[in-house]
């Protein structure tokens, strides 16, 4: 399984972006995908998650209202719309995928597969 991030850039706060993952060689129906991020000097985070046959999702408080996850169970994608994005968004943000299904332990950071990562850069 390979996972392909996509999306990142600068953009100025206000504004919006839209990332999306495509997970490669996923043969599974039932796993969980979501987005991570990590900022310079900061521990990794949770940003949303989800699962392919629920409506379960998670988000991060920080980020609620704000973005929205969102999955193609035919293409095996994953995107997370991005709006009224803030400098404390800047970060590199990682797609990850639970294979099993788990989705609190994919929350808890519990991944079998990550992406490289795209950069999100938030001017003031």
């Amino acid at each position: 399984v390979q996972l392909q991030a996509s999306g990142g850039g600068l953009v100025h706060a206000g504004g919006s972006l839209r990332l999306s993952c495509v997970a490669s060689g996923l043969t599974k129906e039932s796993y969980a995908i979501g987005w991570f991020r990590q900022a310079p000097g900061k521990e990794r985070e949770g940003v949303a998650c989800t699962h392919s046959r629920t409506v379960s999702t998670y988000y991060a408080d920080s980020v609620s209202g704000r973005f929205t996850i969102s999955r193609d169970n035919v293409k095996n994608t994953v995107d997370l719309q991005m709006n009224r994005l803030k400098p404390e968004d800047t970060a590199v943000y990682y797609c990850a995928v639970n294979r099993r299904g788990f989705l609190s332990r994919l929350w808890g950071g519990e991944a079998d597969y990550w992406g490289q990562g795209t950069q999100v850069t938030v001017s003031s």
